[in-house]
């Protein structure tokens, strides 16, 4: 089985090309909005099957925590490329907002000790 490596900007220009190609055209982006909160339900809906209190309903069976976190990204990927988002440097960026804001702030934190 090969492993194929795909950096988020990849990713975000893979996405672009197959839904100009194969998609046809994006969704307008309050639609990509409602999709993503239906995707990260379903997320949700699954990780409290999985690890939480709740069974499984013969409709959960079949889906895949891995697959549902991928529609997240999709879509996201989606917006990103909808609203000129380079997610890249946006990341990057918050990496470094989070590095300067919390650098001390959870290794105070008594909760997380």
């Amino acid at each position: 089985m090969s492993t194929v490596e795909v950096t988020i900007r990849d990713a975000q220009h893979k996405v672009d090309q197959w839904i100009k190609t194969t998609g046809v055209r994006y969704f307008s982006e309050l639609t990509n909005m409602a999709i993503l909160t239906e995707e990260v339900g379903e997320v949700a809906r699954l990780i409290s099957r999985i690890y939480g209190d709740q069974s499984f309903k013969e409709s959960d069976h079949g889906k895949k925590l891995s697959d549902e976190l991928a529609d997240v990204l999709w879509v996201v990927f989606c917006i990103a490329n909808q609203t000129g988002v380079d997610l890249t440097d946006a990341l990057q960026k918050n990496f470094e907002k989070k590095n300067i804001r919390d650098a001390e702030r959870h290794r105070n934190n008594e909760k997380l000790l």
